[in-house]
């Protein structure tokens, strides 16, 4: 690891809370359409619309939002009251302006490493969203850069490790997503350390099960320093 130059962090769940909001607000979505369906059901016609809706609106709470909107017509054929949209429309809002929570060690390890790295956010979402949440963590000034992408792919990485100027052995992504923060980067020749969450987004676990020298799973944030030598 002494080859390491940049060290990248996942935002959401990585560095403070945001699916435990998502799937409270899911659960008072499902609510809102009990007289037309079961909280199971309305949940997994949210989900499809969801994945459906990916490639048209990305990551991120107001694409969550227009899917509530959409299962909610079809769930109630039509028929959901404009009182209920409007209802759903402010759970969005309220996921917006909710305060940022940050995992308990976050901070502790950005003073810690910084000045020895070049700290970097690479997370996916809505750009404006995410902007708006790093600006109210008060975290904004431990980075050297910024990353919001579309997706966490391969090719996404890539881009990310030319503009950073650097090989990518000598990079390292921290975040709580095996699938989009672990593996593309392992694959690259980067190094990656996997932080698990207690709530992952369905559409992001993956086993973990990772036979590589470059690859580490800690139970909290904090245990990277050791790992890092600090």
């Amino acid at each position: 690891m002494h080859h390491i130059k940049v060290i990248a962090f996942d935002a959401d769940d990585t560095l403070w809370v945001n699916e435990p909001y998502f799937r409270e607000t899911e659960e008072k979505f499902a609510g809102l359409l009990e007289n037309f369906l079961p909280h199971y059901s309305v949940e997994k016609a949210l989900l499809k619309n969801e994945i459906k809706n990916l490639p048209l609106y990305g990551y991120g709470i107001k694409g969550f939002m227009l899917s509530m909107i959409e299962t909610a017509l079809e769930v109630s054929e039509k028929k959901i009251s404009l009182d209920t949209i409007e209802t759903i429309i402010e759970l969005g809002q309220e996921m917006i302006n909710r305060p940022i929570e940050l995992l308990d060690g976050v901070e502790t390890v950005l003073q810690a490493l910084k000045g020895k790295y070049k700290l970097v956010v690479a997370t996916k979402g809505d750009l404006l969203d995410q902007e708006r949440k790093l600006m109210k963590s008060g975290l904004e000034h431990y980075f050297h850069h910024i990353e919001i992408m579309s997706e966490k792919a391969e090719s996404d990485y890539k881009k990310l490790i030319k503009h950073l100027d650097i090989q990518a052995s000598e990079f390292m992504m921290i975040g709580n997503s095996v699938k989009s923060d672990i593996l593309p980067v392992l694959a690259l020749g980067g190094h990656g350390i996997h932080v698990p969450y207690h709530t992952t987004w369905v559409l992001e676990t993956a086993e973990v099960d990772i036979d590589n020298p470059r690859f580490h799973q800690v139970n909290t944030i904090t245990e990277i320093l050791p790992l890092l030598g600090i």
